[in-house]
């Protein structure tokens, strides 16, 4: 693009400067923009509900069958599209780690039966495919995320992480049938997490009465989550980029669509990492400008230099206290970090007291040994919900505390922390190995017959006994009394096995919650401690900086303070004229920024 090509030179321009003024502090931070600019990767995020062309939208997108697309079985991990100077496949795991696979192996791995662990057993988190296309040229990836499957459902809380972290959500809804409500809620997550979502309607070409269907999400949309709504057929899109027909392309509905991915996010992450770029080299602009002005001002007049070099003395003392533990940003880092790790663990427990009383509620409704697989499944699902929100608010109040650390310390916060590096919670409410430890079965029939035999023969004796004691003979009503004793018997061994049962599924349930939250209480604390650790060193280089910058100043000043008077004026010709340099830099710095 444009745009990044001039920042790019701008930044080019600012390194060279770094070289000429001895600053290899700056030149550090130029750099890593620079490399920034040299990949803008944006996160574009296509989620939806099961079957509703997902993978067959990513396809129909790039022009290439990527996504595994099957009538029948649903994609179960997520799908990383992005460029390739040729075709490749990698498995993605957990810990960062990443295998090279063959393109023809990604089916297996993708739809729900398939593998879902590498060769040493460490399970797949995802699937990234490489390939030549244009639109993905510019840093684009698509993520083929799995079904929806309902609000709380775990492909729900992991599609909703995922669009935590993303530059843009697509949205796939299939034009059977109207958005559902269930739909219209993910949305209004996804909403609030992502600034940027446009809806899609899928299989035009399959349902003739599409166009009073988009009618319909339209006004769901206006009224609960205005967006734009895009038509579109995938069938249409792939035969035309097969055939190179123009007509069917438009005819397909994808032009608007790939439009609004060109223009709207792959140039706005461009735009973001030049605005980002531009700042680092205006603010090298400042020290710069800051250091041969006060040079100058001592050059111009010998009588003010001991005046200049006691102003730039104070300053260096301000800048020492800022590298300080006692500086004021330090310890509202310090306070900050204390008090949110606090606010989190709290947000977790009650978080975590609510699906245990919930689940409390349900076993007491009904038979664990009826329903404790769905049990197992709305746990996980709730867990993996909670967890994300806990996330949602450690994401959010630590972009706060950036904020607040950039105010005090008294330099614009750069975009170190827009985004705070916090992953995928939902992964953490899944525990592989967790056992539930419930003897869920009933009493077999042998075993009844046996209760309610010796229920039945101990009562019957019992009555005989005292029947025999009194001289008064039972006979048939003996085994009557033997039969109603034997029928109570079994029906509270029943209910003393069924509260067993429900007292069994509650230690269960709690065992759960109490494995994860150990786990996620971890993971936020490391989370927290990496936050911590950014914002110190990023604040601690930028002191660093500051510090290097008036030294030069204080030594030039001071040098100046010590020249002949012919010394002054051939320096101060030296000095305008770097000035100038300087100040051509901002004028490229603000072109390219705007």
């Amino acid at each position: 693009m444009a745009d990044v090509a001039k920042a790019v030179a701008v930044i080019d321009l600012a390194l060279r400067a770094c070289t000429a003024y001895d600053r290899p502090d700056a030149a550090a931070r130029l750099t890593a923009a620079k490399e920034s600019l040299a990949d803008p990767v944006s996160h574009v995020v296509v989620a939806g509900e099961f079957k509703q062309g997902k993978s067959s939208l990513v396809n129909a997108l790039v022009g290439a069958a990527v996504c595994t697309v099957d009538d029948d079985v649903a994609t179960a991990v997520p799908t990383y599209v992005r460029h390739g100077e040729k075709p490749q496949a990698a498995l993605l795991f957990e810990p960062g780690r990443r295998t090279t696979i063959p393109v023809a192996d990604v089916r297996r791995y993708v739809l729900e039966g398939g593998d879902r662990a590498g060769a040493d057993g460490t399970r797949v988190t995802g699937v990234e495919v490489r390939i030549p296309r244009k639109i993905l040229a510019g840093g684009l990836i698509l993520v083929d995320t799995p079904g929806v499957g309902g609000l709380n459902s775990p492909h729900a809380a992991a599609s909703l992480a995922a669009v935590a972290m993303a530059d843009a959500v697509v949205f796939v809804t299939g034009a059977a049938q109207e958005l559902t409500r269930s739909e219209v809620d993910f949305l209004q997550r996804a909403h609030a997490l992502c600034p940027v979502v446009v809806c899609v309607l899928t299989k035009t070409d399959f349902y003739p009465a599409w166009r009073r269907i988009r009618e319909l999400d339209e006004k769901h949309l206006a009224a609960h989550c205005p967006m734009p709504l895009m038509p579109v057929s995938s069938v249409l899109r792939s035969r035309a980029v097969k055939v190179n027909d123009t007509a069917l392309n438009t005819e397909s509905g994808f032009t608007p669509l790939v439009r609004f991915l060109n223009d709207r996010i792959g140039r706005s992450a461009a735009e973001r990492l030049a605005t980002e770029a531009m700042a680092e080299a205006s603010a090298l602009c400042d020290q710069l400008d800051s250091h041969f002005a006060n040079e100058r001002a001592a050059l111009a007049d010998p009588e003010a230099a001991a005046r200049v070099v006691g102003e730039l003395t104070g300053v260096k003392e301000r800048v020492e206290s800022l590298k300080s533990a006692a500086a004021k940003w330090n310890q509202t880092l310090s306070d900050g970090v204390t008090d949110l790790t606090a606010d989190v663990d709290h947000d977790l427990r009650a978080r975590v007291r609510v699906v245990i009383a919930e689940g409390d509620t349900a076993i007491d409704d009904a038979d664990p040994a009826d329903t404790w697989p769905e049990m197992e499944a709305w746990l996980q699902a709730r867990m993996a919900n909670e967890l994300l929100l806990n996330y949602e608010l450690l994401r959010k109040r630590a972009a706060e505390l950036s904020g607040r650390v950039g105010d005090h310390f008294h330099e614009a916060s750069t975009m170190l922390m827009r985004r705070p590096a916090v992953a995928d919670p939902t992964p953490l409410a899944s525990v592989a190995d967790f056992q539930h430890k419930i003897n869920l079965q009933r009493m077999r029939i042998a075993k009844q017959a046996m209760v309610a035999l010796k229920s039945a023969y101990g009562g019957a004796l019992m009555f005989i006994i005292l029947g025999s004691l009194v001289g008064v003979s039972l006979g048939p009503i003996g085994i009557g009394i033997g039969l109603v004793m034997g029928h109570r018997g079994l029906r509270d061994e029943k209910k003393r096995q069924l509260t067993k049962r429900r007292a069994e599924a509650r230690n269960a349930i709690r065992r759960y919650c109490d494995e994860v939250s150990f786990v996620a209480n971890k993971d936020s604390r490391d989370t927290l401690r990496r936050v911590q650790r950014q914002l110190r060193d990023h604040y601690q280089g930028l002191a660093e900086e500051l510090n290097r910058a008036n030294a030069q100043a204080l030594a030039s000043a001071a040098e100046a303070a010590r020249r002949t008077q012919a010394d002054r004026e051939k320096r101060l010709k030296d000095v305008d004229a770097e000035l100038t340099r300087v100040r051509q830099l901002r004028q490229r710095v603000q072109a390219v920024a705007g």
